[in-house]
């Protein structure tokens, strides 16, 4: 892979609870678009350097989510989707303004779409909503279809292709002659089954998850289900959806038809990260949207 390259500015906000580490991409003053990582409990640079073909025609801003990468905190309150929310928004005002393009992956995907209901049903200045919406995958809108998800990736890290690879590893001395290489490998192997091709696991930048961030938010979740509440989200929406997700398919179809004005594509040759996997298909498909959505500040 070709090496991250430093970002254009960077920074912690100031307006946040708790200071966010955020990096921007691109030529200042154009377009924005304001990128979500998954999680929770990661941190954006995973994203990279493939997402940064978004800063070919627009200015991007990521960060990192609370409890996460540059963004960790000592703080040991409870970390729950409402603070990601609430957070989001900050981060809005502070970083992004109007008109607002969001592009959320897996799990930032969903806290994009918690964010989106939240704002259409407070209608209020402090919580400005976006004027369109790209969903990259996007961790399933209801309990029943993350479960199916859970349940999906459970039985691909267990199958035999997995296991053998794991034992293989485990058998080949590498953790004693070169550890830094067993580590990437053993990363490699701890997401292969989100891809439709294993072996394409080595492209991905790794990245570590907090633990107990991820699980209080989504303990925090409880039994949920937004399907009915996107209906009133009247604004353009893009949701991708690789055909080899453990992530359901039937997933982001629900929230495809719930939603009043989305567009599914189905990524054919890609798992749950087509980044990686099918970024030439994903990204004109993402700049046709951006090209022609309508963009008008609510």
């Amino acid at each position: 892979m070709p090496p991250i390259p430093p970002p254009r500015a960077s920074g912690f906000t100031r307006s946040t609870p708790v200071p966010l580490y955020w990096a921007a991409y691109g030529r200042a003053g154009a377009p924005r678009l304001l990128v979500l990582h998954g999680g929770p409990g990661a941190h954006h640079d995973y994203l990279l350097p493939q997402m940064l073909v978004l800063a070919e025609k627009h200015e991007v801003i990521f960060y990192d989510q609370r409890g996460g990468g540059q963004s960790k905190t000592d703080d040991r309150s409870p970390i729950t989707w409402e603070t990601h929310v609430a957070d989001l928004g900050l981060v809005v005002r502070e970083l992004v303004g109007e008109p607002l393009s969001i592009v959320g992956y897996s799990w930032g995907g969903l806290l994009a779409v918690l964010y989106t209901v939240e704002a259409f049903e407070r209608r209020s200045e402090a919580t400005p909503a976006p004027a369109r919406l790209v969903l990259i995958d996007p961790a399933p809108v209801t309990r029943t279809y993350r479960s199916q998800f859970e349940a999906n990736f459970s039985e691909r890290q267990s199958g035999a292709s997995v296991l053998g690879l794991r034992e293989e590893l485990a058998q080949s001395g590498l953790r004693e002659r070169d550890p830094d290489a067993y580590r990437q490998r053993a990363f490699e192997l701890s997401v292969a089954g989100y891809f439709a091709d294993p072996a394409r696991a080595r492209d991905l930048t790794p990245f570590r998850v907090i633990g107990r961030v991820q699980q209080q938010v989504w303990e925090s979740l409880g039994d949920f289900d937004l399907l009915q509440r996107v209906e009133q989200v009247e604004i353009p929406v893009l949701i991708l959806h690789g055909r080899h997700d453990p992530i359901p398919l039937e997933a982001s179809e629900a929230l495809a038809d719930a939603l009043p004005d989305a567009r599914l594509v189905v990524l054919e040759h890609s798992g749950h990260v087509p980044y990686v996997e099918e970024p030439d298909t994903l990204f004109r498909e993402i700049e046709r949207f951006l090209e022609t959505a309508p963009v008008q500040v609510r």
